[in-house]
Formats: C-alpha cells, structure tokens, sequence
C-alpha cells in the first residue's frame, strides 16, 4: 500500500538534508586480536637445535619478508616461483573476481546519485473519425514528436543505501584477501612441491645403492650356498629382502612423476609440454633463522582470517539495509520536455510542459516478510562472528601445530644424522677389517646397506625440516603487506584505508 504526494522546493530541500542522518542498523567494530602472548602451550624455544642437526634462530617479532621462498638461498625456486604468480590459472582467477567484486563496489556507489536520463519519442497517429482532430485542418492523421529530460532520485533518508554500499565494499575487501591467500597458497604448495620432488629423486637414488648392494649381497650368499656355507633359507631371506627394496621403487616413481606433473599445473603449464628444472636437496638451503610474529599480530597478517573479518562486516551491513527496508521510503522525480507536430517546432512557445513528483510509501502489510528478513540478516551475522572466530583459532592452531613440527623434526634430524653418521663409521670398520683379512665381504656389504637406509631415513627427515619452514611462512601470512607493487590493494596488517565503510585502525 503506498501513499502519493506533491511536494514543493521546501520540501526538496528538507528530504535531501536528511540524507545526512544517521544509518540505521548496527555499526561494525572489529574484534580484538585474541589476548595471549604465545602459540604453543609451553615456551617455545628461541633455538632449534640438536646434536648433528643444523640450528635454526627464532626471532620472535621479526617481519616476515614478502619474498619469503627467498629464504631458502635457491635461485631456481625463486624462478619457478616468479613464472607461477605470472601464469598460474588460480591466481589469475582470483585477481579477476577482486576486479569483479572492486567494480560491483564503484556501481552500487552510484546509487547515491539522481538518475537522468533523456527519451526522446516521435510517433505517427491517426485520430478515430468520430473524434475531433487536433489539427488545424481538421485532418485525422498526424505526427507527434516529444522530448523530456527525466530525473529521478531516491534520498538514503534511513541509510540503507549506504549499508548496501558498505556491505558490497565489504565484500571487495574479502576478495582482496581471498587473492592474497589464493597467492599464498600458491606459493606455499610450489615450495612444498620441489622439497618434495627433491626429496623423493634422492629417496630414488638411495634405493636404487640400497638395490644393488642387496643384490651384490644376494650374489654373495648364493655362493656361499653352493660351497655349502649357508643354507638355502638363507638364500630365499635374501632373495626376499631384495624383492622388497625393489618393490619400494615403482611408488617412489609414481610419487616424483605425480610431483612434476603438479609443478607443471601450478606454473600454468601442460604436463606434457612442461620442462620442469629438478632442483636438489643440496640447493635448498635451510634458514638460519625464522621470523616469529607477535601472537598479537596474527589476525591482521593471516589473509584467510582478514576475509573472515570482511564478510563479517558485509553481513552486519546487511541488518541495516534489511532494518532500512521496514521503514518509509521516499522517491523525487522531476520531468521536463517539448511536445510539438512538427520536429522544428520542438522547444518552440507553447510546447514545453513540466512536472515534479515524490512518492513516499510505507510497508503497512506484509504478512511479517520484511521481519523475518531482518532476523534472517541478523542471523547471518551471528554465523559470520562464528565462522571469523573458527578461522581465527584455525589460523593459531597452524602456527602451533607448525612449531611443534619444527620441534620435532629438529630432534628427528638430528637423530637420523647421528643414525647416518654412525652407520658410515661401521662401514668403514667393516672395510678395514676387510682388508685386513679379518672379515669378509658380506660384512661389508651388510654396513654398506645400513648406511643406505640411514641416509634414506635422513634425506626424508631433512626434507621434513625444509617443509616445516615453508609451512610455518604460510601459517604466519606469507609477508604480504611488504610487496612494493600491491596489484590487490589490500591493507596491511596495522592499517586500513580511509574509506568510512573500512574498519578503524586497530
């Protein structure tokens, strides 16, 4: 049910100043970063250390580099790294729905503004003959050529424009965000991939020693056999033992082919016609030392908990539009133009016309739609709050559960080199000995493939480390907010832009 009504200049004036009231609606304030002042459960050590094992410092409130793979001292990662941020299909993906939701924002903005619009309308009639003509000769066929200029414009009395405008901004700056965690992501799964791929063609390279030291031995024991110094279970033992080395090649395989194939996709790249570099174990470096964040610096470094806390602010937007919609609306229009018979008599005396109209309406009815519209907006906000504060405890559960890996595996490479180093001593007793003549072959061979598995056991154990520091770079927000050519335009980590719709600074 609406109400219609004319109104003068005074009253133009009066609807257009109170367009400066007051939003309805809540206003959004951001949550405060969770107060503690550590990640693990117990004081994480300021050195990662362990007898054999390379140390590694971290520096707690140290800045995280944007470039942060450059840690790793490794120029061809950091190429492989530079063609996947230009090619890869993801990250492309992502940068055109930022574009998409950045023009969506400037397009509702315009929704504060009159509308004009110009119609022009010539047309040809024919007057019923039983009708008087409204030509002066009377004839019953004529051309009617008319112009106005129409204007329209809706005044935000209630604010519910704006929320729509602050909820759409909203939803923009979650998309800055999803980039820069698409482009984290990206990273993080690249570097994941060479220390895997690295670690996989030296897990090759040492089952195929281990392979031909089990069958240098099977050789031997069959010798053995037929002289009639062991048994022929002895023989079948060995003969198993090499099967299951050789069996552990085809997976190993499968895995680095898999790998390759990855690295391929994520340089936006067909595996077949992808010439990936290999990149050794030995040309990654691993870093001396880590930069920690503050805990307190979590939630505005992480991108994933940045685009929660957007999409929370589009959703508490939302309550006022839905609250805005309850309440009267007022429309101005305001039309002007010439009507003539002829096209150059158009403008001429006698032909302008003119009107000036608001239309003010008020839902009356409506059998509780718009209500429940509104519990349904504030229900989603109450989901969205939830949902941040999930990805919140997410993101300090990846911190945690990342630095009590590089705990771990620290004493676990530092065990497997002790292993390894252990092991090559007993080979080379077993050598010496040897030679002089105080044991024999199968001695050597058996410490030979002792420190083959040893150094199969390292490499995976060095690996692990490698990773465990990719892991905690991306757990921490990847440095994002140091690039000098930010194409996402996201704010940094202590700051947020002036426009009134963003967050104050925290």
């Amino acid at each position: 049910m609406k109400k219609t009504l004319h109104i003068g200049s005074t009253g133009l004036l009066l609807a257009s100043a109170l367009v400066a009231g007051c939003a309805v609606g809540p206003d959004f304030k951001p949550p405060a970063a969770p107060a503690t002042d550590r990640y693990t459960a117990h004081p994480f050590a300021p050195m990662l250390a362990a007898d054999g094992a390379a140390p590694q410092a971290m520096a707690s409130g140290r800045d995280i580099p944007a470039e942060w793979w450059s840690l790793f001292h490794s120029s061809a990662l950091d190429a492989l790294v530079r063609q996947a941020l230009s090619a890869n299909a993801d990250l492309e993906a992502a940068r055109a729905s930022l574009r998409a939701a950045q023009d969506n924002a400037l397009a509702q903005r315009g929704t504060l503004f009159p509308t004009i619009g110009l119609e022009a309308n010539p047309t040809r009639q024919q007057v019923a003959p039983v009708l008087s003509s409204p030509l002066e000769s009377g004839g019953d066929l004529y051309s009617l050529h008319t112009v106005q200029l129409n204007i329209a414009y809706a005044p935000d009395v209630f604010g519910g424009t704006r929320r729509q405008i602050e909820s759409v901004q909203a939803q923009a700056e979650a998309a800055r965000f999803e980039l820069e965690a698409a482009q984290l992501s990206l990273t993080a799964n690249l570097v994941s991939a060479v220390v895997q791929r690295a670690a996989v063609e030296a897990q090759i390279e040492a089952t195929r020693a281990i392979v031909g030291l089990a069958t240098a031995q099977l050789k031997l024991v069959r010798r053995q056999h037929e002289l009639g110094d062991v048994g022929a279970p002895d023989v079948a033992a060995q003969e198993a033992l090499l099967a299951q080395f050789e069996a552990t090649l085809p997976p190993l395989a499968k895995q680095a082919a898999q790998l390759r194939n990855q690295l391929a996709v994520l340089l936006g790249r067909l595996p077949s016609d992808a010439e990936i570099p290999a990149i050794g174990l030995a040309e990654l470096h691993l870093p001396a030392e880590l930069p920690l964040s503050l805990p307190s610096q979590l939630v505005a470094q992480r991108p994933d908990v940045r685009a929660a806390e957007a999409q929370w602010h589009a959703a508490n937007a939302q309550i006022g539009v839905a609250v805005a919609a309850r309440l009267p609306s007022l429309q101005l229009s305001a039309t002007s133009g010439s009507s003539a018979l002829k096209f150059s008599q158009l403008f001429g005396a006698g032909t302008g016309f003119w009107s000036l109209g608001a239309d003010l309406a008020q839902p009356l009815f409506d059998a509780g739609t718009l209500r429940q519209r509104q519990r349904a907006a504030e229900d989603t906000q109450v989901q969205a709050a939830a949902q941040y504060r999930s990805t919140v405890l997410g993101a300090f559960q990846n911190v945690a559960d990342t630095l009590n890996a590089l705990e771990a595996d620290t004493a676990a490479l530092g065990a497997q080199q002790r292993a390894e180093q252990a092991a090559e001593h007993s080979l080379r007793f077993a050598r010496a000995q040897r030679e002089a003549g105080a044991t024999g072959s199968a001695a050597v061979l058996i410490a030979q493939l002792g420190w083959q598995q040893a150094t199969l056991a390292r490499v995976q154990a060095q690996a692990a480390r490698l990773q465990d520091s990719a892991a905690l770079m991306q757990a921490l927000g990847g440095g994002w907010w140091n690039r000098v050519d930010d194409a996402t335009g996201a704010a940094g980590p202590g700051e947020r832009t002036a426009d009134a719709t963003r967050p104050p600074v925290r």
